[in-house]
Formats: C-alpha cells, structure tokens, sequence
C-alpha cells in the first residue's frame, strides 16, 4: 500500500503493445482539448461542465471510440491523478475562508461530522443487503461513498447561484468529506485485505488525519514565510507567488503520501485551507491561476477516469446496483440533509435542493480502481468487481443526474435568488453591481460594447453583449426571474424604452432608472418606475456634505466595514415579538433603524411588535448587518 499502481481490473480489454509516447502526447492532447471544449460549451449552456466531461470519458473509451483505455497511461496515470486531486482539492480549500464558514458553521459542521456517519452506515448497510456482499466490504464501500468533493460542487456552483449559506455548506461538505473519505476508506482497507485489527480502525483514522493535517499545516506556514518574508525579483511577483503556492500545493500532498497512503488529500486541503485564511500577497493572482489550473485538470481527470468505465460490470450489478443507488440518493442523502440543516437560514426547498444534489467526484473513484486492484491480487476478484463497479454507479448515475441537472433541481424548488438586471456596463453600471453582489444578490449586466462586456466579465461579473432594449435580450438575461430592473446608460431614451419594456412587457414589480435630463423625471414615473435624477442626486449629496457631514461620509463608505439593508420579515418565528425582545437576535455592532408598515415609516421604539410582512433597515457594521438580514430574512 506504499504506492500507487493503477490498473482497472472491471475493464480488462487490453493491448499487446503498449503506447509509443507519440501516441501518448496526442491523447493528452486530445483530451485537453475535448475538455476545455466542454467547459466553454457548459458556460455558454449554463450546465455543470462534469455532465460534459462524464459523457465525453465514456465516449472517447473502450465503450465508445477506444481512445483512451486502460493502457494508454499505464502506471502513470496514478500520479496524474494524485497530482491533480492535490491541484482541485487545494483550489477548493483555498477558496473555503472563514468567512464562508461563518454563514454556515451548524450545517458545515454536521454534513461532515453526523452528515459522513449517516453516509458510511447507510450507505454501508444498502450495499449489504441489495449486493449480498460481506460486511466488510459494504462498509468500505460506504466510506468511499461519503464523499462528495469539489470535483463536482464547483462545476455546479459556476452555473447556478443559490444564497451564500447553501454555497457554503456544499463547498464545506465537499472539502472535508473527501479528506474524510480518503483517510477513512484507507484505514478500512488495510483491516479487510491487509489483516489489520478492527479495533485499530479509529487510531488508525485519526493517525493519519493528523499526519495529512500536520504536513499541511507546515508546507503552508513554509509558502506564507516564501511569498512575505522573502524578497521576489522586480516585476516577477505575482508570477513567482502563483508558482510557489502551486509548489507548496503539490508538496504537501506528496509529502503526506510518503509518510502515509491516502493522506495527501488531507495535507492539500489543510495547506489550501490555511493559506486561504492568512494574508498572502497577490491573492487575486493566485487565485485565478489556481482556478484557471483546476479547469484543465478538471477536465483531463474526469475524462480520462470516465473512460475507463466498463457499463459490462456495471450493469453486472444488476438491479441491487441499482437499489444501492436510490438508497444513497434518495434516502441516505435526504436524510443525512434533514439532520444537519436545522438551521432557520435554510428555507424547506433549500433543504430540498441539498437532499437531491450531493454528485461524487473523483476521490471515490481513484481510491476505489486502487483498492480493486488490491483486492484482485489478493484473489478476491468478486469483491473486486463489486467494489469498483459499485463505486462507479453511484459517481456515473449521480454526476449525470444530479449534477447535470442541478441547475433544473435549484429552479424547481426556486432555490436561485431573483435576478437583478442591470442595463448598462458603464461606470454607475458597475460600481452598482458590485456593491449589489457585496450584499449577496445574483446581478446579471447588459451592455452594448463587448469591450466593456469582456472586462465586465474579467472582474468576475455575468454580463452580456447585447441591447438592453431588445426582448430578446432581455429574456437571455434572464428577465422573466428578475425582481428588479435598473436602467442606467447615459442616454434617458434608451433607459425610458428599457424601463417601458419591463413594467409593461414583463410586468416587473420594481424598476429603478438613471434620469440624466431632469424635466424627463415625470415620463419615468408615469410608469411606475423609480426615477433618480442625476442633479437632484448630486445636490443631495452636496446639501449632506454641508449640513450632515458625518451621516454623509458614513454612508459613502458603506461596503467598507459598514451597510445598511432593507428586508421584509421572513423568519416565521420572530412576529409578535418586541424589539426589546429581539435585541438577542440582532448582532452586536447593528440595529434596527427603521421599520416600515402599511405604509408608514417610522423609528420603532423597544416596545414596538414586529408583525409579518414588516419591512426592516438595519445598519451597523458589514458583517453584523448581514448575520441580522440572514436571521430576519432566512429566504424569500
């Protein structure tokens, strides 16, 4: 168990004459390209790129074209896969701050602690029973299964936008689990083949989790030390920090499997999670290059493990392979989402859309084909072939259907906050959209010019090239799921048609509107639309400046450490309380500024009830305001 070897027993078609490295670097190559392919297509389509990939492995293998087999790469393509696993788990961690945490720590906490046991037992005892196998082996079928990873929750999340603490909790699930999965199914491993006690499975599971996890911990105290402490040559920076945080990436998990087998996921996603959350120069730089590298590998792994599936062994499972799948997915996974998101925050359908989106990724399968191997050098070629075939189902059948679907399973429980469309990419246009995305809404820009659109799109906004006048563009924004609609270009004809086209057309509620001319103002409330006038906005500013300075510099810096926000009062506990009452509820640093009802607007004193439907401004510090708009506004 000290090292990889990688052959895929439930596939054997093989060749006589192994690949000529020429033949080799054109099957890379041609998988890189199938694969970016795919991401560009999955973007333009808004459909996870792992349904893309998973289809074009298959198609591309011994079941389709013959492209790729299980000889192409040979023994190398373990270390492909360790090396990549390293790059997307260090990605995933990287990104996984604390602040993430902290919009979901209850949920977090129980996926990967209640969440991974209910996984490994139920999953353990439906193979049990549906595939007739020993103990042994559904249980260590059950411990590859608890993971979900980032392997397949990021391709989701880069196409759908659900509310930060549904993200949180999947990106949180997906990291730890697979840490989890990996270290736990190894340990199990070694007591079914190797003759281990299985009284030393929990010494053993936490031995080498602390391994993985003191590894990580100081190759990234070693990389921080690098990128801060040490001078970097003029104009070289950022390119020297991307390549030393890349370097300390692969480090760590090669280190951790010297010591132990299975343990580099633990030691990339410690060394990722740790970087994450410490000052580092050029963080922007190292993050899209980390991002940008997981796209590649992404593809090339998925694709190439994808091709190795044999549907013979997996269709040899018959239909207790498929009993095994409904379970994990529609009972096991349901449930283990019921347990671990009490939270309020989480709405019902929140709570739906968890239950039935939990794809796994690629730890199961790299970690399943090694231990399949083992397992049939050991004689034990059934368990072999259930062990891999098994594993192999659940990651097929879910990536297809959970998570090529995922972006239709978010829309039917309405799981996707509304759009907010914003018409003109301009300099109002964009400052908008940030300080909107700031506060957690899914903001889409149209503009006319591609070179705004791609510079837009560069800095991390949806934006797309088109006239927000036309109905067809509107509707490719995403209108019809839109709450509200701001119009503002600079030219007040083209925002009056765009604000006509909204209220009329597509019968949006609220539609606000940049006016530049002010005897245009009276055209645009005709409509019902919000109409800000430039120079009436410009004096008012200037009057606070005057006469309110200190109200006037508080709010211009609104974004940076400080906000305010208007809800409506949706957490069905909190009417019929007082603000006296609910001063537990509201975090320090924040308070209730005004309240409005029926209505009236007003300051509400300690004995005023809240009552349904009450619209509420808090204003305090950013992250106060924003723990108080999740407490009193979970969901829609």
């Amino acid at each position: 168990m000290g090292g990889r070897t990688w052959v895929v027993p439930f596939n054997t078609r093989r060749v006589d004459v192994p690949p000529v490295a020429d033949e080799i670097l054109f099957v890379v190559v041609g998988v890189l390209a199938l694969g970016i392919g795919a991401q560009i297509l999955a973007k333009r389509l808004q459909i996870p790129s792992v349904l893309f990939l998973i289809l074009i492995g298959v198609a591309v293998g011994p079941e389709g074209l013959s492209f790729v087999t299980a000889e192409t790469f040979g023994d190398g393509l373990s270390t492909i896969v360790g090396l990549s696993v390293a790059i997307i788990i260090f990605d995933g961690a990287f990104h996984l701050r604390r602040e993430k945490f902290a919009m979901a720590p209850q949920a977090i906490f129980r996926l990967t602690t209640i969440g991974a046991l209910v996984t490994f037992v139920g999953t353990g005892i439906a193979v049990r029973y549906f595939l007739d196998t020993t103990w042994s082996l559904a249980f260590l079928i059950g411990a590859l299964l608890v993971a979900t990873g980032p392997t397949v929750i990021t391709p989701i999340l880069e196409v759908i936008t659900v509310r930060e603490h549904v993200t949180a909790a999947l990106e949180g699930e997906g990291i730890i689990n697979d840490v989890t999965a990996a270290v736990l199914a190894i340990v199990i491993f070694e007591a079914v083949v190797v003759g281990n006690s299985p009284e030393t499975i929990p010494l053993a599971f936490l031995q080498r989790l602390a391994a993985g996890i003191g590894i990580g911990i100081v190759v990234a105290v070693g990389v921080r030390y690098l990128l801060v402490s040490v001078e970097q040559p003029a104009g070289n920076a950022p390119q020297v920090a991307r390549l030393v945080t890349l370097t300390g990436a692969l480090v760590s998990f090669g280190l951790a499997e010297s010591v132990f087998s299975e343990t580099g996921v633990a030691a990339a996603a410690t060394a990722g999670l740790v970087l994450g959350n410490v000052e580092l120069p050029y963080r922007e730089e190292i993050l899209e290059f980390n991002r940008d590298l997981t796209l590649v590998v992404l593809s090339f792994v998925f694709i190439s493990l994808a091709a190795l599936i044999d549907f013979d062994s997996l269709l040899g499972l018959g239909t207790g392979g498929i009993a095994v799948v409904v379970a994990v997915t529609l009972f096991v996974r349901p449930l283990l989402v019921a347990l671990a998101t009490t939270d309020r925050r989480f709405s019902r359908e929140e709570r739906l859309f968890l239950s039935f989106v939990g794809p796994r990724g690629i730890i199961p399968a790299s970690v399943a084909t090694l231990f399949a191997l083992e397992l049939e050098a050991a004689g034990q070629f059934e368990a072999s072939q259930t062990l891999a075939g098994t594993v192999f189902l659940v990651i097929f059948i879910t990536v297809v259907i959970q998570a090529g679907f995922s972006r239709q399973i978010a829309e039917y429980f309405q799981v996707i906050p509304m759009r907010t469309l914003i018409v003109g990419g301009g300099r109002v246009g964009r400052t908008l959209a940030t300080r909107l995305e700031k506060r957690g809404e899914n903001i889409v820009l149209i503009d006319e010019d591609p070179a705004v659109v791609t510079r837009l799109q560069e800095n991390g906004f949806s934006a797309l090239t088109g006239n927000g006048t036309d109905d067809d563009v509107l509707q490719k924004a995403g209108i019809e799921d839109a709450k509200i609609v701001v119009a503002t270009t600079a030219t007040d004809d083209t925002n009056l048609l765009v604000s006509q086209l909204a209220r009329t057309k597509f019968d949006i509620e609220t539609v606000v509107a940049r006016v530049n001319s002010p005897e245009n103002v009276d055209a645009f409330e005709t409509l019902g639309v919000r109409a800000i006038d430039v120079s009436s906005a410009t004096a008012w500013s200037i009057d606070n400046e005057i006469e309110r300075p200190a109200l006037a510099h508080w709010m211009n810096e609104l974004g940076e450490g400080h906000d305010a926000q208007e809800i409506t009062v949706t957490a069905t506990d909190l009417p019929n309380s007082t603000i006296a009452e609910l001063d537990a509820e509201i975090p320090n640093g924040c308070i209730v500024a005004v309240l409005a009802r029926d209505g009236e607007t007003y300051v509400p004193g300690a004995d005023t009830v809240l009552e349904e439907g009450d619209r509420v401004t808090f204003i305090g510090r950013d992250d106060a305001v924003r723990s108080a708009v999740r407490r009193f506004h979970p969901h829609d």
